[in-house]
Order: C-alpha cells, then sequence, then structure tokens
C-alpha cells in the first residue's frame, strides 16, 4: 500500500466513525483471525493488544518487545486489506516524543488508526494527569501529520476500567478527560468498561464527538447503541478469549478422556487455505 493509498484508506476509516450506523469493530490478534472477520463482511477491524501479545507468547500490557507488536501489526495489514486500528496501549513510550516514534512506526506498518490509553501499564499511579495524556496524544498527531497519513486517534481513557472516584466524579472526570483528549488531536473517545447505556447517552450527549463502547455478552445491541449515538463499537479481547476457551476445552477432552470426538472443526481445510488465496 502507497503512502497516498494508506491516506485515502485513513480518511475512508474516519468517515465511518460519522453515522448513521454503528461502525462495529472486530478485534483480530494475527492474520488467521483478521482473514476470518473480512471474510465475514466487516469493512474495517481493529487490533488487540491483549490478543496479539498471547499469541506472540507474552502478557498484556505493553510486555510485547515493540518491534514484535509492528510486525504483527503488519501481518493483520497485510491480511485485511480493510482499514486496521491498532491497539498500541499506552504508545510504548515514556516520553510524548518517544509516542512520535510509535505512532510513526505503527503508520509504517499499515494502521490508519490507533488506541492510545492514559491508564500506566506500571507504577503506583494508575492513570495520568490529563495534561500528560493530551501532549501524548498531540504527539500522536504530529506524528500523523509528518507521515502525511490522517489516523483516528482513538483516545481511551481508563477511569471507569479503574473504578477510579465515585459516579458522578468519574463521569464529570471522563467529561473533562474527553474534551481535553479531542483538544488535543484525537478523533474518538473511549471510555473502556464503560457499560451503563444511560450513562453512555449522556456522555455522548454531553461530549457531542465520536464515542466508542467495548461490548460483551448482555451489552447493548446495535441499534440500542445507535439510538444512544454511540459512533463505533469494539470487542476488545473478547473473541481471542472465546478462542483461547474453546483451545482450552479442547485439550482438557483430549488429556481426560482418551477420546477424540472434539476433533471436528466446523472450518475444513480447503476454507482456511480460501482465506488467504489471494496473499
Amino acid at each position: 500500500m502507497s503512502p497516498v493509498e494508506q491516506a485515502q484508506q485513513a480518511e475512508l476509516f474516519r468517515t465511518k466513525h460519522r453515522g448513521p450506523r454503528l461502525l462495529l469493530l472486530p478485534n483480530a490478534w494475527d492474520a488467521m483471525s483478521a482473514r476470518i472477520f473480512v471474510a465475514a463482511g466487516f469493512e474495517a477491524i481493529a487490533t488487540t493488544s491483549g490478543g496479539l501479545a498471547w499469541a506472540l507468547g507474552y502478557a498484556d500490557g505493553e510486555q510485547t518487545p515493540w518491534a514484535e507488536v509492528v510486525a504483527a501489526t503488519a501481518r493483520i495489514v497485510r491480511a485485511a486489506q480493510v482499514p486496521v486500528t491498532a491497539d498500541i496501549e499506552a504508545g510504548y513510550g515514556d516520553t510524548p516524543d518517544a509516542v512520535m516514534k510509535s505512532v510513526a512506526e505503527i503508520i509504517r506498518a499499515g494502521a490508519v488508526g490507533v488506541n492510545l490509553e492514559d491508564g500506566t501499564p506500571r507504577g503506583a499511579v494508575p492513570i495520568r494527569s490529563i495534561a500528560d495524556a493530551a501532549d501524548r496524544i498531540r504527539a500522536a498527531r504530529e506524528a500523523a501529520r509528518a507521515a502525511a497519513v490522517p489516523i483516528v486517534i482513538n483516545a481511551r481513557t481508563d477511569l471507569y476500567l479503574r473504578n477510579i472516584g465515585d459516579e458522578e466524579s468519574r463521569f464529570a472526570e471522563t467529561v473533562e478527560r474527553g474534551n481535553a483528549y479531542l483538544a488535543a488531536g484525537a478523533d474518538c473517545f473511549y471510555p473502556i468498561s464503560l457499560r451503563d447505556p444511560a450513562t453512555i447517552g449522556r456522555m455522548v450527549t454531553v461530549l457531542a464527538a465520536p464515542i466508542n463502547i467495548n461490548v460483551r455478552a448482555g451489552s447493548p445491541g446495535v441499534a440500542e447503541l445507535e439510538a444512544l449515538g454511540v459512533a463505533r463499537a469494539s470487542t476488545a479481547s473478547a473473541v481471542s478469549l472465546m478462542a483461547m476457551s474453546l483451545t482450552r476445552q479442547i485439550a482438557e477432552e483430549l488429556r481426560t478422556t482418551g477420546r477424540f470426538d472434539a476433533l471436528a472443526p466446523v472450518m475444513t481445510q480447503a476454507e482456511a487455505q480460501s482465506l488467504f488465496a489471494r496473499s
């Protein structure tokens, strides 16, 4: 993909955040999962930092060597051939300049969007200051400008994930962070683990900007999320965990029963091969 084609793909991805339909993004962790999602009809996909890390043999939380993250993302981009937004956690850098370098490299891998979170991967402080997190978003935007690829920056806040503050103070700080991150150059705001539909709707109204919600069993469906004004939803690590759960179940059955009834795949070898026929 040429830089011009990548820039066009980034603009296409941006338009998908403007409704009226919800942008539903499944999160891939390798080339096979990416191809399966695209074959199912998804026109854009995300990566999952957790699923990708586990597939590469590391724990989540920026434990995977950055070079391996970039290489794995490039493989997913090549396999998907649709817009891919990359979960790069907190940006793999202690400073805004380091984040800028990481974003430049993930753009070169073919990504047209990034997740950038304000939680800290280590240390006693669970979340960055608003000013620090905003500076890192500005750095990511500058990297995109330098590359001439207008990536979609999905700014994630971990306030709900980490249960920081009481209900009202958490909402107020989330809105404050959302406004600051959007002003710093983010395109979409991601209050991960926000589940309550009424609160989601209230946040959409107050921020008046694209909001990303991560979904799981029991979450509002597409129609309800659209009615609430949500622009984008993602599956986070759920699908990769489901694949791992099935693998564990099969492993346990093989080990304990001495029978091979579990070895009955629905997908055939020919179907798997066909997913990669155009590589």
